[in-house]
């Protein structure tokens, strides 16, 4: 089947949430498109929606939310305001396992279309799903954070997952290292926090 070309995020979002390519769809209570500003030059990118982020509809709003928030504030970034958030998928799986391939497989092309209309001058993977599956199949997000690569004429960094960073807060460093390391990059390229 070939994947609908659409021309604004309503009309996709609207689609994403009709959305039933996998089983993910028969357990979610809401379809987690995103949030933030459609038009930002910044996008972050996640894994997959867990418990809170199933009930409210919007990614990153739990515990791992809050701690991205303060990294993202401390470099004049607010997720309403100047970027975006998303997922590789766009419904929880269930107990917040890891998303299998398969699920990845079906739910990709809502994530590619996001990306299409956006146009992003930078993506942030968030965690190593993310990064494995939109840097490299390889990438070691231990030994890669921070580390800028650029794809299809877009700069992609990995850097360490919020929920990760709250089981191993001996990370937190080298994550604000990563997000300091965004800030200069915005810089460079002139995206401004306004």
């Amino acid at each position: 089947m070939v994947f609908p070309i659409f021309t604004n995020f309503d009309d996709l979002k609207n689609a994403c949430s009709a959305c039933n390519k996998c089983n993910l769809c028969e357990t979610r209570t809401n379809c987690v498109f995103g949030v933030g500003n459609p038009d930002a030059k910044i996008l972050f990118i996640g894994e997959a929606p867990g418990e809170n982020e199933d009930l409210k509809g919007e990614p990153f709003v739990g515990r791992a939310g809050k701690l991205l928030d303060l990294y993202l504030n401390g470099i004049g970034l607010d997720r309403h305001k100047n970027i975006y958030i998303a997922n590789i998928l766009k419904c929880r799986p269930p107990e917040n396992r890891d998303p299998s391939p398969s699920e990845q497989d079906a739910c990709i092309d809502w994530l590619r279309e996001q990306v299409r209309i956006m146009r992003p001058s930078i993506i942030v993977c968030l965690g190593r799903i993310a990064a494995c599956r939109l840097i490299s199949p390889n990438y070691k997000v231990t030994q890669e954070h921070g580390i800028f690569y650029e794809k299809n004429g877009t700069l992609m960094m990995g850097t360490f997952h919020p929920a990760a960073l709250l089981r191993d807060p001996r990370r937190k460093a080298d994550a604000l290292e990563d997000f300091l390391g965004l800030q200069k990059k915005m810089e460079e390229l002139g995206i401004s926090t306004d």
